[in-house]
């Protein structure tokens, strides 16, 4: 193993300090608000922390150097796209200013009042969905990166996977969102630190130059643009610009830090603030993976070899004992924050879009939040099933693109349609979220039964936005609304 004494002093001492800061937010717990949202008094600067943190996880790191290891640094692409996506939202206010003001808790709830119940409970079915399955792939990607970073047995991979789900629902079921805040804050600096030294030492490593030459030698051009490389070209970055437009706006994890925002104003000052952040996201972990393809050469991406293992062996083998230790706690603060978002994320969606409509009297809080935890719980009983089951094909990163289009495409159309076409009626919601999820639903299920099904996931995914909006005007015009309610459209 790679790791001395003085690395697993710091990861414990960092797994204490965290499981008890969590816990104690606890305290403060007094309704489901309290619990989903945070009370809604989230300032700028713990909003841009928690995003960060929650953003960038152990599989962000995995699947952003998988892309750079796989296509140089026309895989950092994606990063810069979510950065002008980010930013544009926050200068304009486009779909987060209104949904701020509307003073909902989820997205679906806004559709309630917007279109009907059951569209609203349709699409949190979809955004559970999406969600859940999207997040299918985290523990494992998670634990695979301690195996070889740390230089583990590869059999203890479910080990690894269970402890970091165990940790992590110990304080999300405990405190609900404000231990995630919390907990997010300190791991974002931590985090921030750990990304910071290991940028440095793989620059000094191998020299800019060195990288570049990497990159040209096992690439060649398509090492430097996306419209050359294999698994992307022009159809891949059109579908890339249209998930990071969607994800900005529609993407839960993301979405409940402006709903959880004092005003709109802040929730807004988040976004513009966060936004160059997704371009370090995908170029710092992918600049690791270039100083792995350096060092490695192409041995992990023959047939048979697993591609996202080249970087966590690669960082396991320069960073020095101790600094190996501070930066695996970082990995493990950022994996545990991210789980721990999602999983109350999805969970809420759950509880206050599919299970709350169905309920006809109202409940006590205490109850309201039980709830949501044993959803919590069982979420993450699913998803060390799931991770372990699941045959992944492809690019990590596509796949979870084409699972957060599920989604990401029918509840862009929806917010759009509700918040800015007066006409967008209840019928073009049906269609838009039916029409949306089929591609991508059905990309997922023929690459489960066929072994050799080989559809470019770009084609389902622009297929899901392109189908979302023609249901919607298509759904509208042939089932409008009786009455247009006043006062709806922004």
């Amino acid at each position: 193993m790679n790791f001395g004494t003085l690395d697993w002093t710091i990861v414990i001492i960092y797994l204490i300090a965290t499981v008890v800061a969590g816990l104690w937010m606890r305290r403060y717990l007094g309704n489901v608000g309290d619990y989903i949202v945070a009370g809604r008094a989230m300032d700028t600067y713990l909003g841009v922390a928690s995003l960060a943190a929650t953003e960038l996880g152990i599989v962000t790191v995995m699947y952003t150097a998988e892309l750079g290891y796989k296509n140089g640094f026309a895989g950092m692409i994606p990063g810069i796209l979510f950065c002008l996506a980010a930013f544009f939202l926050g200068i304009t206010g486009f779909i987060i200013k209104p949904l701020r003001e509307a003073g909902v808790m989820t997205i679906p709830e806004l559709f309630e009042t917007r279109y009907s119940l059951k569209v609203r409970w349709l699409a949190g079915v979809f955004i559970a969905l999406g969600g859940i399955l999207n997040m299918g792939i985290f523990l494992k990607l998670g634990g695979q990166f301690l195996v070889y970073c740390v230089g583990m047995p590869e059999n203890y991979l479910e080990i690894v996977m269970i402890s970091l789900l165990a940790l992590t629902l110990v304080y999300t079921v405990a405190g609900g969102m404000l231990s995630v805040l919390i907990t997010d804050y300190l791991q974002f600096i931590l985090l921030g630190i750990g990304i910071v030294i290991t940028s440095v030492f793989v620059l000094h490593a191998n020299g800019w130059t060195a990288l570049a030459d990497a990159v040209r030698k096992y690439h060649g051009d398509a090492g430097f643009t996306p419209l050359l490389g294999e698994g992307q070209g022009g159809g891949w970055l059109f579908w890339q610009a249209l998930t990071a437009i969607g994800a900005i706006s529609t993407w839960q994890t993301n979405i409940a830090r402006v709903l959880a925002a004092k005003d709109a104003k802040t929730g807004r000052k988040i976004y513009t603030t966060a936004a160059f952040y997704y371009v370090g996201r995908f170029g710092l972990p992918g600049l690791w993976a270039v100083g792995a393809l350096a060092v490695l050469g192409d041995k992990y991406l023959q047939p048979g070899m697993d591609s996202l293992a080249a970087m966590p062996i690669y960082i396991g083998t320069i960073l020095p004992t101790g600094i190996l230790g501070l930066v695996v706690a970082g990995m493990l603060a950022a994996e545990m924050s991210t789980d721990s978002a999602y999983l109350l994320t999805w969970a809420s969606v759950i509880y206050n879009d599919i299970t709350r409509p169905l309920i006809k009297r109202p409940l006590r809080p205490v109850t309201e939040i039980w709830i949501t935890r044993s959803l919590v719980i069982a979420i993450g009983a699913f998803l060390v099933f799931f991770g372990l089951l699941y045959p992944l094909k492809g690019a990590a990163w596509d796949y979870l693109a084409i699972t957060g289009n599920i989604y990401l495409a029918s509840i862009f159309t929806l917010l759009v349609g509700g918040l800015y076409f007066p006409k967008a009626s209840t019928g073009g919601a049906f269609a838009a979220l039916l029409c949306g999820a089929v591609g991508p639903i059905t990309f997922l299920a023929l690459g489960l039964m066929f072994k050799d099904f080989t559809v470019p996931p770009w084609i389902p995914g622009i297929g899901a936005f392109a189908l979302a909006a023609l249901g919607m005007i298509v759904g509208s015009i042939l089932w409008p609304n009786r009455t247009v309610v006043k006062g709806e459209a922004a």
